[in-house]
């Protein structure tokens, strides 16, 4: 047995006692998690339109819109959305960082090797002489702090309660983002659809115009009736171009939320299609659902669950430290000698440090532990009131809109009758022109405030499924990182194959 092998059977016959002891004497201070249990109502205030008693359908609940177009737009910007990349990202670096705590459970070890050439020069009563050798050294180094006190292992608890948060926090992203694709989708049909109603009614209006003007060269209508019949016509197109613009702007932020230039979606969504409309009603399960199903809540209470185990981490650090080092050299004249017909050296050995004063530095960091838990505490309570609020507000809303939609269907209806009616009987000479225009202008302004309520009917619904915590529940690969590209912009790495 060579000398460096004796050193290193030596260097473990004092490791594993201690090593040992370590593991039966080590505990974790600071204060254990648990998850706060907060008071929620039974039931929801507003039940119309509702079934409570039910459990939420919230896995893609997109498709019960029924349009095949808005289905493909959630796809592609899960897949493309910019900010669902960024919260990718986070979870890769969350997931770094609890590797990187958890390896300080562990021990750490360093070779090291080196090979140098020496002259020595003497003076001497007879002259000056010098000698030129070799030399060749190689070690071990190794060290450990013990986790007496727990002061890794929490921190590898917050750093998998911050990996769990991050991944909630891509869930609150992809959250609304579906929201957001699937309201501007309906806001862009709800604008194509106002628009076409804007160019019939004003259609119908020159109609009457030219009708007056007819009447007018007969002598049965003055100049002032063409002016005035003319005058709505266009008061009615003057609406088309706010219309239009409104559109550009819902499909623009379509096209940007699917990680693409504003303009990219122009020409595919050109051709109008009917206003989605959702089943209802919807089963939205009890109020207790938002504390699993909202991702925002989830992480929040992760979030206070990683700055609790930070606490821990603090007050670690006002108790004593072990570590234990060692280290293995040996050095030889010879490359072949070392291990053999060299010079060997080992050391092993505990360190103590114990915080003697420190002007209540490690006290103060334990409060300030204690105080970031406190304000991560009261933001999960707030995530969890904001998220009741949510659906209360989104319930309210979308059952009173249905009521509205009715009486508006039932308004439009009457309107529409007595435009036909009005426009019949002024061609019989029975009315005067000033009854058919304000029977037109009562019918458009009844239609389009129902296309409206439409809209807004289709956006509380969608709403609703957001405050409830749907999203997407598709795979989402966070572990491939993004490439970026100066013409084309980030992609993912997987697009290049």
């Amino acid at each position: 047995m060579t000398g460096f092998e004796r050193g290193l059977r030596t260097a473990k016959g004092l490791l594993l006692p201690a090593v040992t002891a370590f593991l039966l004497s080590g505990c974790v201070v600071g204060p254990d998690y648990r998850t706060p249990l907060l008071a929620v109502p039974a039931t929801w205030g507003d039940r119309n339109g509702t079934k409570p008693a039910e459990p939420a359908e919230l896995s893609k609940w997109w498709l019960k819109l029924r349009d095949p177009e808005l289905n493909a737009l959630v796809e592609q910007a899960v897949a493309g959305n910019l900010d669902v990349a960024t919260a990718k990202a986070k979870i890769r670096e969350a997931r770094a960082s609890y590797r990187q705590s958890a390896g300080t459970l562990f021990p750490s070890a360093d070779g090291s090797a080196s090979a140098t050439r020496n002259k020595v020069a003497a003076t001497t009563s007879g002259g000056t002489g010098s000698e030129t050798y070799d030399q060749y050294q190689a070690g071990f180094d190794a060290s450990w702090e013990l986790d007496l006190f727990g002061a890794s292992r929490r921190s590898v608890e917050a750093a998998r309660y911050g990996l769990d948060a991050s991944q909630e926090e891509l869930r609150s992203t992809l959250l609304t983002l579906v929201g957001d694709v699937a309201s501007n989708y309906v806001q862009a049909r709800g604008y194509q659809t106002r628009i076409a109603l804007a160019r019939r009614s004003a259609a119908s209006q020159r109609q009457t115009a030219e009708l007056t003007r007819t009447m007018a060269l007969a002598g049965t209508a003055t100049a002032a009736d063409v002016a005035k019949a003319m005058g709505q016509a266009s008061s009615t197109e003057a609406d088309v171009p706010s219309l239009e613009a409104g559109y550009a702007e819902s499909v623009h932020r379509l096209s940007v939320l699917t990680g693409r230039p504003p303009a990219a979606l122009i020409a595919r969504l050109k051709r109008p299609t009917p206003i989605p409309t959702p089943r209802l009603p919807i089963p939205t399960g009890i109020p207790a659902d938002i504390l699993l199903t909202r991702p925002d809540v989830r992480m929040a209470e992760r979030q206070c669950a990683q700055y609790t185990a930070k606490i821990g981490q603090a007050e670690a650090a006002r108790y004593p430290s072990v570590s234990l080092t060692g280290d293995i050299s040996t050095t030889a004249l010879k490359l072949g000698d070392l291990g053999r017909n060299s010079t060997i050296g080992w050391s092993f050995g505990p360190t103590l440090s114990v915080p003697l004063f420190n002007a209540g530095q490690l006290q103060a960091a334990v409060d300030v532990a204690k105080a970031q838990r406190d304000q991560y505490f009261i933001a999960y309570k707030a995530a969890v009131l904001t998220a009741l609020e949510d659906v209360e507000n989104t319930l309210v809303s979308l059952s009173q809109e249905r009521i509205r939609n009715g009486k508006l269907a039932s308004s439009a209806k009457s309107y529409g009758d007595a435009a036909r009616l009005e426009r019949t009987l002024y061609k019989a000479g029975e009315t005067s022109l000033l009854d058919v225009l304000d029977a037109e202008r009562s019918a458009y302004s009844a239609d389009d405030t129902l296309l409206q309520s439409r809209v807004s009917i289709a956006t509380d619904y969608i709403a609703l499924n957001k405050a409830l915590g749907g999203g997407w529940d598709g795979t989402i690969d966070s572990s491939k990182p993004e490439i970026i590209d100066a013409k084309t912009g980030p992609r993912l790495a997987s697009d290049t194959q």
